[in-house]
């Protein structure tokens, strides 16, 4: 089962030379990442009520090829790593054209801040059934805590 989804781009994401922004690119990534989330009942609302939030470490786009005005995307997303517990994720997202060509491929590492503490955390359990639902790349892998390695 994949989890993606199909967006109608906007005259805002695309720069002078009539292809996507580069930051455009990164923006539906992170919209499919809040929409995989609201499906499974983590709107930001519930984020607030678990006093809990996603954080980025590093995120890396490669592009592969231009995405014109006017096209429609498809962003897919699929569990590349999770330590046990969920507490560090990694995330891997490919956009395609209208044409259906891979266009550019996006992977964002991350943690879960508590946002009182402001320090890194471990999520509510439930988070874990979430993260069963994802499917994960071909590469996956059990990313090690610090205190397992």
């Amino acid at each position: 089962m994949n989890f993606q989804i199909t967006f109608n781009t906007k005259w805002s994401d695309f720069d002078p030379n009539r292809h996507m922004r580069h930051t455009a690119y990164n923006d539906y990534a992170a919209e499919v990442r809040v929409r995989f989330f609201q499906e499974h009942g983590l709107s930001i609302n519930e984020f607030a009520k678990l006093n809990i939030g996603p954080i980025l470490f590093k995120e890396e786009t490669s592009f592969l090829k231009e995405i014109h005005i006017g096209e429609n995307i498809t962003v897919k997303m699929e569990l590349e790593g999770v330590s046990k517990g969920i507490e560090r994720w990694r995330f891997k997202h490919q956009l395609f054209n209208e044409k259906g060509e891979l266009s550019a491929e996006i992977k964002v590492y991350g943690a879960w801040i508590d946002l009182i503490k402001r320090k890194l955390t471990a999520p509510p359990k439930k988070f874990e059934t979430i993260f069963e639902t994802l499917p994960k790349s071909a590469n996956f892998i059990e990313i090690p805590l610090k205190s397992e390695k």
